[in-house]
């Protein structure tokens, strides 16, 4: 899944933020991300059943031989 960032912005002001395809922990970065482009201060933050999740990733090795036997 690819990984997007969902902003909306309020009619009073607030900014909602929300990450989709990110899992684990990585979502935070995302925060600090919006923080840089936009003067804000987080007031509440809610975690999605993504944050619960472990995030894997696969990785090639080109010396790696597969040995069927």
């Amino acid at each position: 899944m690819a990984k997007k960032l969902k902003i909306k912005l309020l009619s009073n002001g607030e900014i909602q933020m929300e990450t989709h395809g990110v899992k684990g922990k990585k979502c935070l970065d995302y925060i600090d991300l919006l923080k840089k482009l936009v003067d804000v201060k987080i007031s509440d933050i809610k975690y999605s059943q993504e944050y619960y999740e472990t995030e894997t990733e696969i990785t090639t090795d080109e010396n790696a031989r597969l040995r069927l036997d």
